[in-house]
């Protein structure tokens, strides 16, 4: 695990070993157990290391045996030791025993190919010195951060942004015509950045960069083929085999790995397979101090009848609006998400006894386990009424005064994308010229969306949107948050339910068998029983409950908020009446407008961080 930063050179004048190191050192938290660099004409490469496999031999930049190409990696290779093997017996030298230099020598071997034979979380780059050519790629499910930035002849690319604030020809500034969507989703649903001229790899994609030309293609994509030939109890007899596999690959480690452990179904299963080999496997839990927000409850007792040790924290009012700047910091880009909060300081907890942890993160989007799922399913059965019915009822229920089941008609003669809650997750695709300072030309949000519906829409209803949500609300945003939160306390975060092995598996089940009536994850439930408690298993899905909402009503915090509304920040992309009434309504009781409240908080926090308070390292040239 690392986080590694570097630029081409081409037409750039002065000593680059400064610049590099700066830029390495900016993204520390991502590699505190040791920094280095490689420089040649074409390209300087830095690297921060988090020892975890090969504690004595793992150091990056990494040269193949002819010292033509260079290697800087993030991430593990849980079937490296397989590859491993079949590269030596091709005849390849290795000096280490890491999973990174599996990656150097596989690409020397199989070229592109090499991808198809990985099992793991990535982003690498691959310098060919010959070809002055970069190769780099990032995993099927986009679980460790690749960006890049485009402009003026300069490229650059890293694990984190931040780092490119530290080359001197990186210009600092806003996206602004990404602001309205940022509004809708919370997140930036493309791949473009706030920041202009950076951007995301996406997940299961690889590119070359040569002679100032980036090429990217899709090296991988997600196909659902459904077999309807197995029983409910077959399926679960394939998870529990799969699913031990899966955890045996991703505990591969040479210190110590712990487990985050929260009420759910999903940690729970996590940290019961892992105590199988671990008996004394230690879990992590977060809570708060208002008790009827907090399941630390749930996460002890499981703990308990397990037979694990549970180390829980408490966050306070306090620290998390004192934590609120700092973590938009580390998250690159503003993600107004509640609960990265509580992650951080779950993760700051963890790393003063571990530096590895395994979490359940991509249960939900493989198997069937969010709300809209099953409303999905109810969407598919009125499906059944001929749509020119359905679109009938739909206008006569808008004209109509609010009455139970208006919201089901209306939304239920819409297409699927159109639909999407989670493209007006904050605020509405009208909403946002309310609270803008500007009428920025923008797409409708829920466009975003539609292409990835269109290449699953022969599928059943609640598989499209499993599909949308795979590439959109877990890329964007579950895994960018995991792995910040994990990173900025030089944690290592595992997820061992979005692994190739499961994921094939996962696209394989019948809807019946993920959602059923109003239960989730029904087939990965039935596993989990056998595993964990009936009561565990089959608990309802409460995500990360924050008591922001109240906070925001207590006067303290509601001046804080208030103060950063009326600032110069606010009034150059807000209006600021109608932020301002956003908070007083709330505050008054009229409305509960916290997510509202806390995307442009965020976005302000970030601003400030990385356009006001942000001051470039200087280091003197060795």
């Amino acid at each position: 695990m690392c986080g590694f930063a570097g630029f081409t050179t081409n037409g750039f004048q002065g000593d680059r070993l400064p610049i590099i190191r700066a830029m390495s050192d900016r993204i520390a938290h991502r590699g505190p157990d040791q920094a280095d660099y490689y420089i040649d004409e074409g390209i300087a490469m830095g690297f921060r290391r988090l020892s975890i496999i090969d504690l004595e031999g793992g150091s990056q930049p990494i040269l193949n045996e002819d010292g033509t190409k260079v290697l800087t990696f993030n991430g593990e290779i849980y079937n490296y030791q397989d590859l491993r093997k079949d590269l030596v017996e091709k005849g390849h030298i290795f000096k280490t025993n890491t999973d990174s230099e599996v990656l150097l020598h596989g690409y020397e071997e199989y070229g592109q190919d090499m991808l198809k034979k990985l099992r793991g979380m990535f982003a690498f780059v691959i310098w060919d010195k010959t070809e002055q050519k970069l190769f780099g790629a990032r995993d099927i499910f986009g679980i460790k951060p690749f960006y890049y930035y485009q402009k003026d002849g300069n490229f650059l690319y890293g694990s984190e942004i931040k780092s490119f604030l530290e080359h001197p020809s990186f210009v600092r500034e806003v996206n602004t015509d990404r602001i309205p969507d940022y509004m809708c989703y919370e997140y930036i649903p493309t791949e473009e950045t706030l920041f202009k001229n950076v951007y995301k790899l996406l997940g299961g994609c690889c590119f070359t960069y040569q002679n100032g030309k980036m090429e990217i293609r899709k090296y991988y994509d997600i196909r659902y083929q459904i077999d309807n030939s197995k029983t409910l109890e077959e399926w679960e007899n394939l998870i529990t085999d799969e699913f031990t596999k899966s955890v045996e690959a991703h505990k591969i480690s040479d210190v110590e790995v712990g487990c985050f452990l929260s009420s759910g179904v999903d940690s729970s299963y996590v940290v019961k397979e892992v105590s199988k080999a671990m008996k004394d496997v230690k879990t992590f839990s977060v809570g708060y101090e208002e008790e009827k927000y907090s399941e630390l409850s749930y996460a002890q007792d499981f703990s308990r009848v397990v037979g694990v040790p549970n180390i829980s924290n408490k966050v306070s009012a306090d620290d998390y609006f004192g934590a609120a700047a700092k973590i938009q910091y580390y998250m690159d880009e503003p993600l107004p998400n509640p609960s990265e909060v509580p992650l951080y300081f779950l993760a700051e907890n963890a790393r003063k006894y571990v530096k590895v942890v395994l979490s359940g993160e991509g249960a939900d989007e493989l198997f069937g386990g969010y709300p809209s799922y099953v409303q999905e399913g109810h969407f598919a059965e009125y499906a059944h009424i001929p749509k020119f019915l359905r679109k009938g009822a739909a206008a006569l229920a808008k004209r109509m005064p609010d009455f139970k089941g208006k919201h089901f008609i209306v939304r239920g003669a819409m297409e699927p994308y159109q639909r999407f809650a989670r493209a007006n997750y904050v605020f509405t695709r009208d909403e946002r010229w309310t609270y803008l300072k500007d009428r920025i030309p923008a797409k409708d949000p829920v466009e975003y969306a539609k292409p990835y519906f269109d290449k699953v829409k022969n599928l059943d209803l609640p598989t499209q949107l499993q599909y949308v949500d795979i590439h959109t609300w877990m890329l964007y945003d579950i895994l960018q948050k995991a792995d910040r939160m994990s990173m900025a306390n030089s944690l290592e975060l595992r997820v061992p339910f979005l692994d190739i092995k499961m994921l094939e598996l996962a696209t394989k089940i019948p809807v019946q068998y993920r959602i059923h009536g109003n239960t989730t994850k029904v087939a990965l439930r039935g596993a989990a029983i056998r595993q964990i408690p009936e009561r565990t298993a089959n608990k309802k899905k409460l995500g990360f409950p924050v008591p922001l909402n109240d906070w925001l009503r207590q006067d303290k915090y509601y001046e804080m908020v208030r103060e950063k509304f009326d600032g110069e920040v606010a009034a150059m992309f807000f209006n600021h009446d109608a932020i301002r009434k956003l908070l007083d309504d709330h505050k008054a009781g009229k409305a509960l407008n916290m997510k509202k409240i806390w995307t442009i908080y965020s976005f302000i926090l970030w601003y400030e961080e990385f356009f006001i308070n942000f001051q470039p390292k200087k280091y003197p040239t060795p």
